[in-house]
């Protein structure tokens, strides 16, 4: 029977998510990649415990992530089940969604309709009664702003969710979600975009409305899908996301002229005392309104590279006009 670390809660950072009464970790564990149906399952199960025995307390999925589609809820519910269903008041777990999942026109975008069966197949999927943030996965420029958000409220206020979120929206849209769902009497706890030192659309403006919304924020893909690590240096190692049929980095992403700035900050990242994937995580955590950034492992060992990222947040000014001075080359 797995007994979690006595000591979980002394080795990782808990920052607040907005103006909210909920802690989430400073490196939360995303379930989009090697969780699936074709994926080994003691290793994903292996994960997700060690995870825990360092104090990761949330662990991020959507209906649509495995492959197939699904497979990693069913995952999680079976490691819920048989490893951690005496700790379920000390996790937090999410879904969303938002994309592709079944066919014909209710299994897709942002619809009432689509939203709520999605949340009751993601609970029956993971054994779960509720879950702690149900997430729109991106907006739908079809349906009504209203209609979602009243979902999101819904779902909410019966209990199947404690939080709303939102992913990938832009900042005019996040304020307007927001302002819905407040006139309802639901706050939009936390936003999920993609950002990294190769994606920083969220510095256009979102960062500005989260602070003024109270609104946290978890980024996914802080470290490029594995780009901004020291694993491409040499080329594309056979067991690297890039070399997957099932990944979502393609080979041709990788690129010389990327390659030459991840050497660079590879550099300065020595220079630090830090790995490469350490200094990504601390740059993306500079932001007060980054709540969590959101890492995908493969390994064990992963998940300790990236929770001791933790030890060195700071940047000096000269340090970040270095890094800058890279991307921009």
């Amino acid at each position: 029977m797995y007994i979690p670390s006595e000591g979980r809660y002394d080795k990782i950072k808990y920052n607040r998510c907005g103006k909210s009464g909920l802690m989430l970790p400073a490196i939360s564990l995303g379930l989009w990649h090697n969780f699936g149906r074709v994926d080994v399952l003691e290793n994903s199960r292996a994960m997700v415990k060690h995870a825990f025995d360092l104090g990761i307390t949330h662990f991020d999925l959507a209906n649509n992530y495995g492959p197939p589609y699904g497979s990693a809820e069913e995952t999680m519910g079976y490691i819920l089940k048989h490893d951690l269903s005496s700790y379920r008041d000390e996790l937090i777990i999410s879904s969303k969604a938002g994309y592709d999942m079944w066919p014909g026109p209710y299994g897709n975008w942002g619809s009432r309709k689509y939203l709520t069966a999605s949340i009751d197949q993601s609970l029956k999927r993971m054994g779960l009664e509720y879950v702690d943030i149900f997430y729109h996965h991106r907006p739908d420029p079809d349906t009504p702003l209203e209609e979602t958000m009243d979902a999101l409220h819904d779902i909410v206020k019966s209990g199947k969710a404690i939080y709303a979120g939102i992913s990938n929206y832009p900042a005019d849209l996040t304020k307007k979600a927001e302002q819905i769902l407040k006139s309802m009497g639901t706050h939009c706890l936390i936003h999920q975009p993609k950002y990294s030192m190769f994606e920083r659309w969220i510095e256009d403006g979102l960062i500005k409305v989260l602070s003024e919304e109270g609104i946290g924020s978890i980024v996914f893909s802080p470290l490029a899908q594995g780009l901004l690590t020291d694993k491409y240096l040499k080329g594309i190692p056979h067991d690297s996301r890039a070399a997957k049929p099932t990944g979502f980095l393609k080979p041709e992403q990788v690129t010389d002229e990327k390659i030459k700035k991840v050497a660079k900050l590879n550099k300065m990242a020595a220079d630090r005392g830090q790995s490469l994937a350490q200094m990504a995580l601390a740059w993306v955590l500079r932001h007060n309104e980054v709540t969590s950034a959101l890492i995908g492992t493969s390994k064990m060992e992963q998940i300790d590279d990236a929770v001791k990222a933790l030890d060195n947040l700071s940047f000096s000014n000269d340090e970040l006009k270095r890094i800058d001075n890279i991307l921009a080359g």
